[in-house]
């Protein structure tokens, strides 16, 4: 397991209650698995909608669960912006 910094932003931001938070995984999916059970509820919803950077690379349609995290890194949570 690696310790990451998971960053929300817009829409996830305010449904976490905070713009980032630390948590122990190895997968993206199990990031998100962590960040779920910490915050059942609209986060949960909100992340149905949302794409993924780790560590500045998008995820894009990769599964979540080969998304390996590196100790340190980032996952950054983006709604969909609206504007253009």
């Amino acid at each position: 397991m690696a310790k990451v910094t998971v960053r929300y932003w817009a829409a996830a931001k305010a449904a976490a209650g905070v713009a980032e938070e630390t948590f122990d995984a190895g997968t993206l999916a199990q990031a998100l698995d962590a960040v779920r059970e910490r915050h059942p509820g609209e986060l949960t919803r909100v992340l149905q909608r949302c794409s993924f950077l780790v560590d500045g690379d998008p995820v894009g349609t990769r599964g979540h669960e080969t998304v390996r995290l590196a100790e340190g890194g980032t996952v950054e949570v983006l709604p969909p912006f609206a504007g253009g």
